[in-house]
């Protein structure tokens, strides 16, 4: 599905590539998470994949199909005042007809749990419902390989749940699926790899169960998820 060659992306002025030869490839169908702290390059490679950029070096090379996105800030993707209208957008882009518009739009509605709020005022739905817009709209166009970045930012537990509940559903499918975060504990279940970025440079790419088991997670930025809390002394993040 996808192949990442040598990506390097340096930006003007800056001391050193927010992306620095960066290799991997990602089968179809596969579940990827790629990890990494703030600034460690996972946005920069989310909009060099979907060609929103232009890498200084490398290349993306993908198989023929679209590629969807579902942003850090979901209100940034929100194009229509109702979830209908906003699922509505991609499939009317494509010049499709009205008949095939109206018919994607309610499945894809349906399939994110979100039919009954198809009127509803879309800046007036919750963090998670948004993402799951985000998702419909998405689906409506039929995109092979679809990317979440940071898609738990300013979640609360049901927006969480909300959100793995459809890339769940979406793995079930076959989709190929790119999750950037740095909050393992809650999706790494579900991935088939993990890779890790730091500083712009790819450091980790393997089975999830080896990071655990082996990886410097916290020399990267990274808090381990397996940390066990036993009581109400254990609950504080601090360095361990």
């Amino acid at each position: 599905m996808l192949e990442v060659v040598s990506l390097t992306r340096r930006f003007p002025d800056a001391e050193k590539p927010a992306l620095d030869g960066v290799s991997f490839s990602v089968p179809d169908g596969n579940f990827l998470v790629v990890a990494g702290s703030n600034g460690s390059g996972k946005s920069v490679l989310m909009g060099l994949i979907a060609g929103l950029d232009t890498p200084t070096a490398g290349s993306v090379r993908s198989l023929p199909g679209r590629v969807g996105l579902v942003f850090q800030d979901a209100d940034a993707q929100i194009l229509g005042d109702t979830p209908e209208e906003d699922v509505a957008f991609g499939p009317k882009g494509l010049r499709l007809r009205p008949d095939e518009v109206t018919r994607r739009v309610e499945k894809s509605l349906a399939r994110v749990g979100l039919s009954e709020k198809r009127q509803h005022p879309a800046r007036s739905l919750s963090g998670g419902e948004k993402r799951r817009l985000a998702v419909a709209g998405i689906l409506a166009i039929d995109a092979e390989l679809i990317i979440f970045d940071e898609p738990y930012a300013g979640l609360d537990w049901p927006g969480v749940l909300q959100v793995n509940e459809i890339l769940g559903s979406l793995k079930a499918d076959g989709k190929t699926i790119i999750v950037l975060t740095h909050e393992l504990e809650k999706v790494l279940a579900l991935a088939d790899r993990l890779l890790v970025l730091d500083s712009g440079r790819l450091v980790f790419d393997g089975n999830p169960s080896a990071a655990l088991e082996s990886a410097p997670l916290a020399d990267w930025g990274i808090r381990h998820p397996l940390v066990s809390y036993r009581g109400v002394s254990d609950l504080v993040w601090e360095a361990r």
